[in-house]
């Protein structure tokens, strides 16, 4: 039943997609909220979110194929299932948010090294192929990972922390937004994208994950526990970025902290990223019976990804929201002249379409790709 009801939900997110998709393709861009002060919006907060999430479900796909973790055995196929469908939802994300979406052969047959957008793009194409090769190997080897196996998990590891790394760097760089402009950023990402990998499995774990096997109380224990750690720690870097930026007295960066706390994204911050997506999933996932049950642990997972992908628009808009130049704001007016920004519904439209060709596209692996047959059968023989 729940999963005839997660069909229904992808099914509809997709039709729902269909008006921003096809806006964005044969219209352009004139129906989105961000401009020429806030060039950064949803999609890119969205591509921020699921890159995250595909690199932190392969990092988590390591403890059954490289660590070969018991409690995990045969479940590392989910997360990196997972991590193939979220890679492609990121690109689409980051795609949609770019002007000229044709010209990126232009990356692969002339790029520039020194570029870190090129590094990137690059990062994430030799990622996904070694995804696929990964899954195709696990196909070929269900139950005793092999040498080469073990090989590939490492350099793919090193692949998922470069890409999950990257991300910040790709925003500590911008020297002009002091707010992002910190050492912190690049090291705090991989983190959290290992955080992301570790709530998604617990998700389909509750979902969808063998109902007679016997370890399936212990493994999401194991996860919400995990899961707990990750938020602390979360948290505590959070604490450190905000309280440092507010006790250097810089403007700018202190306008972006209060910009996030109290100004137009306070509700992103308090209720959705601090209050569903840390306080509510740490509180339950501690008690050690609801812990266990499927349900309450799903539901608090996927909290806990609601929670990131509001975190990672809470990094992008701010920032974004503050005049670089004293006067800026006033000196000229114009449609997409403004600081202030939420998004359009051409920009929810595209999201909520990616989100359910994502969700549908993991769904029909699940039910018609053979080795996740095999992980039930093997669930049996123990």
């Amino acid at each position: 039943m729940t999963k005839k009801a997660i069909y229904g939900l992808s099914v509809l997110a997709v039709v729902l997609g269909l008006y921003g998709f096809y806006s964005r393709l044969f219209i352009g861009e004139r129906e989105v909220n961000y401009g020429s002060f806030v060039t950064w919006g949803l999609w890119v907060a969205m591509y921020l979110f699921f890159a995250g999430v595909a690199s932190g479900s392969y990092m988590v796909a390591t403890l059954d194929y490289l660590f070969e973790i018991p409690l995990f055995k045969g479940v590392g196929k989910y997360a990196l299932w997972g991590a193939m469908v979220t890679l492609p939802a990121a690109l689409m994300s980051i795609g949609f948010d770019l002007g000229h979406m044709e010209r990126i052969w232009k990356v692969y047959l002339n790029p520039n090294f020194s570029s870190l957008l090129a590094q990137m793009v690059w990062g994430y194409t030799i990622f996904g192929m070694v995804i696929l090769l990964t899954l195709w190997m696990v196909f070929r080897s269900p139950e005793k990972p092999p040498l080469a196996l073990k090989l590939l998990m490492v350099v793919g590891f090193i692949m998922a922390i470069f890409v999950s790394g990257g991300v910040g760097a790709l925003l500590g760089v911008n020297a002009s937004r002091l707010v992002w402009h910190v050492g912190l950023l690049p090291a705090q990402f991989p983190i959290f994208s290992a955080a992301t990998g570790f709530a998604l499995l617990l998700v389909i774990l509750a979902f969808f994950g063998p109902e007679d096997d016997p370890r399936l109380g212990q493994q999401l224990r194991v996860l919400g526990i995990t899961v707990i750690v990750m938020l602390i720690v979360k948290t505590y870097i959070l604490w450190a970025d905000f309280s440092m930026s507010l006790y250097s007295g810089v403007p700018q960066n202190v306008d972006a902290i209060n910009e996030v706390l109290f100004g137009q994204y306070w509700w992103a911050f308090w209720i959705i990223q601090i209050i569903l997506g840390t306080v509510l999933p740490v509180i339950v996932l501690a008690i050690p019976n609801l812990s266990r049950q499927r349900l309450w642990a799903g539901v608090m997972g996927l909290l806990v990804l609601v929670g990131f992908a509001a975190a990672r628009a809470n990094i992008v808009f701010p920032a974004l929201t503050i005049p670089e130049l004293e006067g800026l704001a006033t000196a000229f007016s114009g449609p997409h002249l403004s600081f202030e920004y939420f998004p359009s519904l051409m920009e929810w439209s595209v999201t909520v379409g990616i989100m359910g060709l994502a969700t549908l596209a993991f769904l029909i692996g699940l039910d018609r790709l053979p080795f996740f047959k095999k992980v039930q059968d093997l669930s049996h023989e123990r």
